[in-house]
C-alpha cells in the first residue's frame, strides 16, 4: 500500500473560457470539480497505475463533504452504485473548519491557466493529534509515503519534519513535496526523496543553477533530490548517481497536476523497486501526459503509453 498525506486538501474547481481578458465578464464554457491538494492528485494517479493507495490529511465542512464524495467516485447527492472506478481509500481526518477551494481558469485560446488558492481551515491542536494517530496506524501497512503540499493554518511549520521522523521510525521510505520553510525544516529530517521545482530549489539554497542547487539540498539532509525542470524534464541527484530525464518534445496544455503525476511516477517506482532511470522515465512520461489531458490533474493514458519509451535518459555522473 502507498500512503499519501495531504494536510491542506482542496476542492479543485476548473473553469474553461474561450479567452481570459482582464477587467471583462466571461461566459464559462466548461466546469469541473474534483478532489484536490497535491497528495490527492498523486493518489489518483497511483490508483490509475494499479497501486493500492490510501489518503489521509484533513477534510471538513460542506466543501470537505463534496470532496469526499468525489474521491469515492460518487457525484455529490447521489447514492453509490458500487460500480465506480477504483479509488484511493479515504482515511481523511474530519475537522471543524471548511476545506478550501482552488479555482483554475483555463484560457482556451492560449492554453494558459490562472490559479486562485484559498488558505485552508484553521487546524486545532486536537485535530493535529488525531492526524498523528491516524498516520501512525497507516504506516504499519505502507510501502512508501508521500507528504505533499502546503500547510493549513494552525499546523506548525515543522509538521513535515515530524511526519518524516515517524515514517523513518516505522521503516517506511518518505517522499517530501512542499516548499518554503516547511521544505527547509523537512529536509533537515532527512527524507528519502524530495521533489522541488527549480524555483523552490533556488529559494531553499540560493543557487539558480539546478545541479548546484540539488547538490546543496542533498548536503542539507535529503537522501535524493529530484528537481522538476518543467518542460525540460527532471534532474535526479542521488547516492547512486546523477541523471537527467527529458520529454521527447515540448507540449502545450494545462500543466495543473503535472508535478503531482511526476511524484506518483517516482513513488510507484520506489514501491516496485525500480532503478532510477525507470523511475525518472515514468515520472516524466506521466507529467507530460498530464499536460496533454483534457481535465486538469489527470493523465492521458494513450499519450502516457506512447511517451514512455521515448523519454530521454542521460547519466551525468556515477555514484558519489
Amino acid at each position: 500500500m502507498i500512503l499519501t498525506v495531504t494536510l491542506n486538501t482542496a476542492l479543485d474547481v476548473t473553469y474553461a473560457v474561450p479567452a481570459l481578458v482582464p477587467h471583462t465578464s466571461h461566459r464559462v464554457s466548461e466546469i469541473s470539480e474534483r478532489p484536490g491538494g497535491k497528495g490527492l492528485n498523486v493518489a489518483r494517479v497511483l490508483t490509475a497505475l494499479g497501486h493500492e493507495t490510501v489518503v489521509t490529511g484533513f477534510a471538513g465542512g460542506r466543501t470537505g463533504a463534496v470532496l469526499r464524495e468525489l474521491l469515492a467516485g460518487t457525484p455529490p447527492g447521489t447514492p453509490s452504485t458500487g460500480s465506480a472506478a477504483p479509488a484511493p481509500r479515504d482515511a481523511l481526518v474530519t475537522v471543524a473548519g471548511n476545506t478550501r477551494r482552488t479555482l483554475a481558469v483555463v484560457d482556451r485560446s492560449t492554453g494558459d491557466t490562472t490559479q486562485l488558492n484559498e488558505p485552508g481551515p484553521q487546524i486545532s491542536a486536537g485535530e493535529w493529534a488525531a492526524l498523528i494517530g491516524t498516520y501512525r496506524e497507516l504506516l504499519t501497512g505502507a510501502d512508501a509515503v508521500a507528504l505533499c503540499g502546503s500547510l493549513p493554518p494552525g499546523v506548525h511549520v515543522g509538521a513535515y519534519a515530524e511526519l518524516i521522523r515517524l515514517g523513518h521510525a516505522a521503516g517506511v521510505p518518505v517522499l517530501l513535496d512542499t516548499s518554503g520553510e516547511p521544505l527547509r525544516r523537512g529536509i533537515a529530517a532527512r527524507p528519502d526523496l524530495v521533489k522541488p521545482n527549480a524555483d523552490e530549489l533556488a529559494q531553499l539554497t540560493g543557487a539558480r543553477e539546478p545541479l548546484r542547487a540539488a547538490r546543496d539540498a542533498r548536503r542539507r539532509g535529503a537522501h535524493s533530490v529530484i528537481a522538476s525542470l518543467g518542460a525540460d524534464g527532471m534532474l535526479a541527484v542521488t547516492p547512486d548517481g546523477i541523471w537527467r530525464a527529458s520529454p521527447p518534445a515540448a507540449v502545450r496544455g494545462n500543466p495543473t497536476g503535472a508535478g503531482d503525476s511526476a511524484v506518483a511516477g517516482l513513488l510507484s517506482g520506489v514501491a516496485e523497486g525500480l532503478g532510477w532511470p525507470d523511475r525518472l522515465t515514468r515520472a516524466v512520461a506521466l507529467s507530460t501526459a498530464t499536460v496533454l489531458a483534457p481535465a486538469a490533474g489527470e493523465f492521458d493514458g494513450p499519450a502516457y503509453a506512447e511517451l514512455l519509451p521515448r523519454v530521454g535518459i542521460e547519466r551525468l555522473a556515477p555514484a558519489s
